[in-house]
């Protein structure tokens, strides 16, 4: 089951981010940043799981681009297509959302993630040297949703369907 994330699930998803991808590097997505993740309204905070978060997907939307800030799934649950469902559930999102294009990073020695990501349609696009506080060099990969050189279409509502000025 995958769900939106509440500020309750804040602790769990912080010891997670800590533990599965911030090692050694310190800790900075703490349960308050992590709360204010799940309140802002430009972010979308996922976890998977029933009884007990077993992972979880947090990203940033933009006008046009958004930013696969963490993913995390229990080191006990990996490799059973639990991140896949997560990724895809925030694919969905972006593409209602109009998204162009959607960029995450990972450390450039972190192999498994490339080839994770890979599978999913990401593209390498480039690294990043101190990315990680100074210490590592990230690598940056880009899924595009929509081919290049296509402009958004503006769009507005009919004027039957507009509210009167002044109606709430």
């Amino acid at each position: 089951m995958i769900r939106l994330a509440r500020v309750a699930d804040a602790t769990v998803i912080a010891h997670m981010s800590r533990d599965a991808i911030e090692t050694g590097l310190g800790w900075t997505w703490r349960p308050q940043r992590v709360a204010t993740s799940i309140r802002d309204p430009q972010s979308l905070c996922i976890v998977a799981g029933m009884r007990k978060i077993l992972g979880f997907c947090i990203m940033q939307f933009g006008e046009e681009l958004a930013h696969l800030s963490l993913l995390a799934v229990d080191s006990r649950y990996r490799r059973r297509g639990l991140g896949s469902n997560l990724v895809n559930w925030l694919l969905a999102s972006a593409r209602v959302a109009g998204i162009a294009a959607i960029h995450v990073e990972m450390r450039a020695t972190n192999s498994e993630a490339r080839d994770f990501y890979r599978t999913l349609g990401f593209e390498m696009a480039d690294l990043i040297p101190g990315y990680y506080r100074g210490l590592e060099t990230a690598q940056r990969m880009v899924l595009r949703l929509r081919p290049e050189g296509i402009e958004p279409t503006d769009w507005e509502p009919p004027v039957s369907w507009r509210r009167p000025e002044g109606s709430a």
